[in-house]
């Protein structure tokens, strides 16, 4: 194995193992990408049986045990080390993978990347970073689940991850940060609100104050910031929201001949939007704030999601990004010690 192959948890995800050996070998035909797929070797090895192409750039990894959904967060590190997710991490560790990519128990990953990998100096929680469409451009949002019970500290290191993230991998030069709450002004929101509202405030960043939900899609902000159960919740919210409007658009072009001939003529511009908030675009969202590259897929992720989740990861870590991050965080911290 070498380092320039990506790890997957290929028993992870309502779909697996079907939609994680489908996406690794799309993967591996399109980006002639390495993938090694690590979970119960005989599953495996029947899956790819029955997918029926042979693709160079496949290598199973045995793992025999699986992390249901439903499993406590600690149990890839306690109760099942050879899990595939907890494999496919070492991996990584290791450095015989440059690249973890997982669509199962979300709790799970973020546990086991903190304590196999632990994280960059200066960073207490890691937290999931995802894209959301926007009117003139995407907004990061994070945290999105990996943590729910976030203190104003917390809240403080997701907009320094989000800045550097944005800054590396986003290309903007000064991201401008919002602090998700009920209110614009200074002093609405809950007291965990309030408080990183202040911290926010005294660092040396573009905050430009709380934002409202509005403003996660209006492109008001480059990074909103919230702690993970709010963030996961915007997410779910975006996504069935724009699932919804997609079956909608059909169900009314089928009742009229005219809407029908409307929605053919705009075909073009119904795929653009289906492509925005189709969340298998984008594969999963990175977890920020460990030492590796590390991608969260959605749940139900299917083989598209997979193999763009794939793509992804290599990039992620090609571009340096967690190094990037663990440099800058070093640099705010030498600030904030001096002043």
């Amino acid at each position: 194995m070498r380092p320039g192959a990506v790890a997957l948890d290929a028993m992870g995800g309502d779909h697996a193992p079907v939609s994680t050996v489908r996406g690794a070998l799309e993967a591996a035909r399109e980006f002639n990408l390495r993938v090694l797929l690590v979970g119960q070797e005989a599953v495996l090895r029947r899956e790819l049986a029955r997918a029926g192409s042979a693709v160079r750039g496949i290598e199973i990894v045995d793992a025999p045990q699986v992390v249901a959904m439903d499993e406590a967060p600690t149990a890839p590190v306690r109760s099942k080390r050879d899990s595939s997710m907890a494999v496919a991490m070492r991996l990584l560790q290791r450095g015989e993978a440059c690249a973890f990519v997982t669509a199962g128990n979300t709790g799970a990953a973020m546990v086991t990347a903190k304590l196999t990998l632990g994280c960059i100096p200066g960073v207490d929680r890691p937290a999931l970073a995802a894209l959301v469409p926007g009117v003139d451009h995407q907004t990061l949002l994070l945290d999105v689940g990996a943590n729910v019970d976030s203190k104003p500290h917390h809240l403080m290191e997701f907009a320094v991850m989000g800045h550097f993230y944005s800054q590396a991998v986003l290309r903007v030069p000064s991201p401008r940060i919002g602090l998700l709450s009920v209110g614009e002004e200074e002093g609405k929101g809950d007291r965990v609100t309030v408080e990183a509202h202040r911290l926010l405030s005294s660092l040396d960043l573009n905050f430009v104050g709380n934002v409202e939900g509005r403003d996660v899609y209006a492109g008001t902000v480059d990074v909103v910031v919230c702690d993970g159960f709010v963030g996961n919740v915007v997410l779910k919210v975006s996504e069935g929201l724009g699932e919804m409007v997609v079956t909608l658009l059909k169900r009314e072009a089928r009742r009229s001949p005219v809407y029908s001939a409307g929605l053919l003529l705009a075909k073009g511009a119904f795929a653009g939007f289906r492509r925005q908030v189709d969340y298998a675009e984008y594969g999963g969202a990175p977890l920020l704030g460990v030492r590796g590259a590390c991608l969260i897929g959605h749940g139900r992720s299917n083989p598209k999601a997979i193999k763009n989740a794939l793509r992804f990861a290599r990039s992620y870590a090609a571009a340096r990004v967690v190094e990037h991050i663990g440099e800058k965080l070093s640099l705010v911290a030498g600030r904030a010690g001096n002043s």
